[in-house]
């Protein structure tokens, strides 16, 4: 069995898949399924579930809740031990990588160490990390939960996507032969501005479509942005990539179009 949190809560064998239709089992079994393994406290749990609407029975509402997760687990995979009662708490029985969020995990840090050395390793890597993703993570859970725990986690994942999607495009632009979306880049560098590195792999992707204008006016943009919205100016590595685009130095190799028509 998988559970999936990248998206649309769901549980899946082989090809066939699950929804949970409950809101509240729903959190119960992400809350439990971002820590596999773990014990996850009562109080955590009704913390996360109800936070401060101080509900009458909230044991007895947790255990009804845990109840009904148990049995939607057993309808699955026909067992009935999955969620444990460990102390003061429950535990989900499964292995890490039954979680896609937690495979996710893996799979970025793993492309992000070979990233440097090894792009070309790197990039199935990291498309295998990206391709687990189906919609914004726990997203159903962040709907229905009153607690912040939720919401952290899911915000530390979104950030984990960002970063894998650098490297990936990193990855791409040193093997070259890849080709990058600049419409997408573009649009991820507009959404995030604060994230410099997006501009910078921004800038490279034009300069080696053989469009260094462009290329230096996304470096002009970015830190109008950053002055009137932060009062910063650019960090150091963007204007490293910008002066290398600028002096078209060979670091950077042979912008693809300029490449193509010496070759001609």
């Amino acid at each position: 069995m998988e559970i999936l949190l990248l998206g649309s809560l769901s549980l899946s064998v082989g090809n066939r898949r699950w929804a949970v239709a409950s809101k509240r089992v729903g959190a119960v079994l992400t809350l439990l399924a971002a820590a596999p393994g773990s014990v996850v406290t009562f109080d955590r749990l009704i913390d996360e579930l109800w936070a401060e609407q101080r509900i009458a029975n909230a044991r007895n509402a947790l255990q009804a809740n845990i109840g009904r997760l148990r049995k939607l687990l057993q309808s699955v995979t026909g067992s009935d031990e999955l969620v444990r009662t460990v102390g003061h708490g429950y535990l989900l029985d499964v292995p890490a990588e039954a979680v896609d969020a937690h495979r996710f995990l893996v799979l970025a840090e793993t492309g992000a160490e070979l990233l440097g050395h090894h792009p070309a390793e790197a990039l199935p890597v990291l498309e295998r990390a990206l391709g687990l993703w189906r919609g914004p993570a726990l997203q159903d859970a962040v709907n229905s939960c009153e607690g912040m725990r939720c919401r952290i986690q899911a915000a530390h994942l979104e950030e984990r996507r960002l970063t894998a999607y650098e490297d990936l495009t990193e990855a791409k632009l040193a093997l070259r032969h890849n080709r990058v979306s600049i419409a997408g880049l573009r649009e991820a560098a507009a959404e995030h501005p604060e994230r410099e590195r997006l501009s910078e792999l921004l800038m490279l992707a034009l300069y080696q479509e053989g469009r260094q204008t462009e290329a230096l006016d996304v470096f002009h943009g970015a830190r109008r942005r950053l002055v009137s919205d932060l009062g910063l100016e650019p960090g150091r590595a963007m204007h490293r990539v910008y002066q290398a685009i600028l002096e078209q130095d060979e670091v950077l190799g042979e912008p693809r179009r300029a490449l193509g028509a010496r070759i001609a």
